[in-house]
């Protein structure tokens, strides 16, 4: 069964809202402080992979980090933008939730509850 990785920052109401939901509903998942641990190339490549408009599902471009960069981001290589993400991880929307297969960013219960039905029916089987 894959784990569920929840990418967070606690000053983040979203966040706040997402490990709530997660917590209420008993479904187990791993934290991992979007600043401190922040995800690797590897991970966000995957994470990237996952995602059904690209770069701009999980990049922040109403962020105030992606305002000051004053850069076109479509001018960028796919490295060069996960390489900024990874140096500046204001850049990237939160929260992001995995377990691998599915992505969901932001807060979204209607979603959660889709990942979190898979969860207990993997458990039960197991």
């Amino acid at each position: 069964m894959n784990k569920i990785t929840f990418y967070s920052y606690p000053s983040c109401t979203s966040c706040r809202k997402t490990k709530h939901w997660l917590k209420a509903h008993q479904v187990h998942f791993q934290e991992r402080h979007l600043f401190r641990e922040t995800p690797t190339f590897d991970e966000l490549k995957h994470i990237l992979e996952l995602t059904t408009e690209g770069i701009d599902e999980i990049l922040a471009t109403r962020s105030q980090t992606y305002k000051d960069l004053n850069i076109d981001i479509n001018e960028l290589t796919l490295s060069e933008v996960l390489n900024l993400m990874i140096q500046e991880p204001k850049l990237l929307r939160r929260p992001i939730i995995t377990d691998g297969n599915k992505l969901i960013v932001g807060y979204n219960p209607q979603a959660l509850s889709k990942i979190a039905r898979k969860h207990d029916i993997q458990r039960s089987v197991s």
